[in-house]
């Protein structure tokens, strides 16, 4: 709800100022400006920022406030630390290259774009040793016209300049097939407020979408799944267009450490690790007790601490602002990190976020040289031991969907599609090649990591000619459908009143009245009969998917790749005049798709 970087970047301000090119960032090194790299300090407390997130919460908790205080988790491992505001995301890298901390917070894509500064000199090359959170509460919202992110061409999206939202953004550009070269970029100074994203949406019918926080999206919107009226506040017309409840592999946030500090203080990164995966499993099970319960003393005091630290201003209430802040992150625990750093084949595990983050930070021109990071290579049972957590280290790839409806409703299918993109194939062709399909395919995989909590959904389809030419055959002989005109221009009427055989609900109605049953010609056995072709056209592609997942060592939960078929029911071209016009409908269509929360069955680790 609060991913509340209100100045991630405070030094981006300049940017903003300069008028920066559409997509051109700029030198992060000109931005951290000049400074040696020095010594980490040896003595006193160890300084460790923080953000204004949820997931920090639980290094909160862990710590028991800004002071390592008696008793807490932390302490009992023999820590010392002063956490401190890490919002400016820039003066953290200044801290961290001059050594006044040895740790950076961030998101993966954050520690990207720094990532020429911090990894020129060997000292101050990263470690990223844990993964803290997905996020669950960042939002594009766009205006009614776009109806799914391939409608982002050539469309103006602002978003805050250097902070989470552009790693989210390129994630959906990329799942779409379109490039930061595609759109148009208004970069803002702030993630919120008068300098924000959604004030310019509000102030500016020209901007086409926006990236944003909950509270933003909510005033914009109404709610994830309503559309703004115009009315209290909001937008006429505005919706989410995509939000990381759906695109819940986007947001990595993590902690890094220098490399010559984790080199001659690995116990002490280690229980800083052990002790914060404990407190996410601590605040996790806080808020279960609090959510069913209402109650929970502890949880409550958890709340009034993160209150205190961020402020009244950000954090107002705490049953709703607060307890907002922690539901907008999923703490991926310690099976998380086991997955996120060891599991081969995790298209959203650290190798695969590690490119993507140095991949952004050329396109944008963070930087001119790539710099990577290194993983902690823990042992993750003796890290487990050293923090009591309970949470297990084997990762089980368990299918976290429940059944979903074969054929979505006619009236909310394009409602609840964020991407969508087609295969064509030949005339009763139900097997699919990798050598031919396998970019298709990959893509298919691709959204169902980075769209964790979102189904993907292939929908076979079926060309409806020989349908009609049965139900014309059968409407005759029965002598209920009379046709006038001259060939290729005929006009149909049933019992004297027209029927348009494009109007494809209509004619599929007639055909499942019965009232063509009993001719020769048998348009209902036609029609299932394509329904069946469609079907095995899906769950071939899903067989052909899989297997090809399978080939390529990528890990995919298979129940999120659910097939359907749709017959006749969606042609593209309803009443074809040539085989070319047929094989359009010949198709297996991929769409992403929101789904009921209650579709996703309960997991420990959201992989």
């Amino acid at each position: 709800m609060y991913r509340n970087f209100i100045t991630v970047l405070t030094t981006l301000a300049l940017i903003a100022v300069m008028h920066v090119p559409v997509n051109a960032a700029g030198s992060f090194a000109e931005l951290v400006g000049s400074g040696s790299v020095g010594s980490v300090k040896q003595s006193g407390a160890v300084q460790v920022p923080f953000i204004t997130w949820g997931g920090d919460t639980a290094t909160f908790h862990a710590n028991g406030g800004l002071k390592t205080a008696s008793g807490t988790t932390f302490n009992k491992l023999g820590l010392n630390l002063q956490l401190t505001a890490g919002d400016d995301f820039v003066q953290q890298v200044r801290d961290y290259r001059s050594g006044k901390s040895p740790f950076l917070r961030g998101t993966m894509r954050m520690i990207g774009m720094a990532s020429e500064v911090i990894g020129s000199d060997p000292r101050t090359k990263p470690v990223v040793f844990m993964q803290m959170t997905w996020s669950a509460g960042d939002h594009m919202v766009s205006r009614a016209q776009i109806k799914t992110i391939s409608d982002l061409k050539g469309k103006t999206v602002a978003l805050q300049q250097g902070g989470p939202h552009v790693g989210m953004l390129d994630d959906i550009l990329k799942t779409a097939k379109l490039s930061w070269n595609d759109i148009n970029v208004k970069w803002m100074a702030d993630l919120t407020g008068d300098k924000g994203p959604a004030t310019l949406f509000k102030k500016d019918s020209t901007i086409d979408a926006c990236m944003v926080i909950s509270p933003d999206m909510l005033g914009l919107t109404g709610g994830l799944d309503t559309k703004g009226t115009g009315a209290e506040g909001t937008v006429k017309g505005a919706k989410v267009l995509v939000s990381t409840a759906q695109l819940s592999r986007s947001i990595a946030d993590v902690y890094a450490v220098r490399k010559d500090y984790f080199d001659a203080n690995r116990a002490t990164v280690e229980k800083f690790a052990a002790g914060y995966l404990k407190a996410s499993e601590e605040v996790d099970a806080l808020k279960t007790t609090f959510e069913k319960t209402g109650k929970s003393a502890t949880y409550m005091k958890l709340l009034k601490m993160t209150q205190d630290i961020y402020g009244k201003e950000v954090i107002p209430t705490l049953e709703v602002d607060a307890h907002g802040l922690i539901l907008d992150c999923t703490f991926v625990r310690l099976t998380g990190n086991v997955a996120w750093y060891t599991q081969k084949g995790n298209l959203v595990g650290f190798e695969a976020k590690q490119k993507a983050a140095l991949d952004l930070a050329a396109e944008l021109d963070y930087a001119k040289v790539r710099a990577g990071f290194f993983p902690p290579n823990f042992d993750y049972a003796a890290l487990a031991k050293l923090g009591n957590i309970k949470s297990s280290i084997d990762v089980v790839n368990k299918g976290r969907f429940g059944e979903v409806v074969d054929d979505f409703d006619y009236d909310n299918l394009d409602e609840n599609t964020i991407a969508e993109f087609t295969i064509n194939f030949e005339p009763n062709q139900t097997s699919f090649s990798a050598d031919v399909y396998g970019p298709e395919f990959l893509r298919a995989i691709e959204a169902s990591a980075k769209f964790g909590n979102a189904i993907i959904a292939i929908r076979g389809h079926s060309d409806p000619t020989k349908t009609l030419v049965e139900l014309i055959r059968a409407g005759m002989e029965k002598k209920i459908l009379k046709r006038s005109g001259t060939r290729g221009n005929y006009k149909y009427f049933l019992k004297g009143r027209p029927l348009d055989l494009e109007q494809t609900r209509i004619v599929t109605k007639l055909i499942e009245s019965g009232e063509l049953d009993g001719a020769k010609s048998n348009p209902r056995q036609t029609m299932q009969a394509a329904l069946n072709l469609s079907r095995a056209r899906a769950q071939g592609v899903r067989n052909a998917i899989l297997a090809y997942a399978k080939a390529q060592g990528f890990t995919v939960d298979e129940t999120q790749i659910q097939p359907a078929g749709v017959g006749v029911g969606e042609p593209l071209i309803p009443k074809p005049t040539n085989l070319g016009q047929a094989r359009q409908n010949m198709r297996v269509e991929f769409r992403v798709l929101k789904i009921p929360a209650e579709a996703v069955k309960a997991s420990d680790f959201d992989f």
